[in-house]
């Protein structure tokens, strides 16, 4: 399966439970294997080019808090979790973002047939 009917199929699923895409990171093979070089946004997401193939969504949690999860692009499915508070900075939250970023690239090996 292509990554972008990968990535399809993850957003129909994510979509159905209430997450909104936020950002597409694509390692730069998926990117110019997958999308135009001037794709600057992916249903309304931003995309971004990374060491990993991973989808991040968020919705509304629990206690005035956002949960944000960090999808891999896999027929595997894996996912690193993470929720924030509503008063807690912008910047805190893209920290957090970014170790899981790093996480879950150190956690899994880009493998190509």
């Amino acid at each position: 399966m292509k990554q972008r009917d990968r990535i399809s199929e993850i957003l129909a699923t994510y979509q159905k439970h209430g997450w909104q895409l936020r950002r597409l990171l694509l390692v730069s093979e998926t990117r110019a294997e997958e999308f135009n070089k001037d794709e600057l946004t992916f249903e309304g997401a931003r995309v971004d080019e990374a060491n990993v193939d991973a989808m991040w969504f968020s919705r509304p949690s629990t206690g005035n808090r956002e949960a944000w999860e960090l999808r891999l692009i896999a027929d595997n499915p894996y996912a690193l979790f993470e929720t924030f508070g509503a008063d807690d900075p912008e910047e805190t939250h893209e920290k957090v973002r970014q170790e899981m970023e790093a996480r879950m690239s150190g956690l899994t090996a880009r493998k190509r047939p």
